[in-house]
């Protein structure tokens, strides 16, 4: 019966079709925005298909932003910077 209440205050993940994967170095940088109380999260995921085996890092920040774009937009930099950083070790 009470179950919207449940929900209210678990963020939710934005379309993850809306926002484009982007490629660089060799990975995959999927932004996928979560909404929180009419703010989004900057969230989003890493990946690279490594000997057939897909390896997943999942980005997530404390960033409040108003926008998903923004937050979409944060999140690819901060990944290509996490990339730069670490390379193939994001998956250690």
């Amino acid at each position: 019966m009470f179950n919207w209440l449940k929900r209210l205050g678990q963020p939710t993940t934005v379309k993850p079709a809306q926002f484009a994967e982007e490629t660089y170095q060799g990975f995959a940088i999927h932004p996928e925005p979560l909404i929180e109380n009419g703010q989004y999260r900057l969230h989003g995921r890493i990946t690279q298909l490594n000997t057939g085996e897909l390896q997943e890092y999942r980005l997530i920040r404390c960033d409040l932003l108003p926008s998903a774009e923004l937050a979409a937009t944060l999140m690819v930099a901060k990944a290509k910077r996490m990339i730069d950083e670490n390379g193939s070790r994001l998956f250690d």
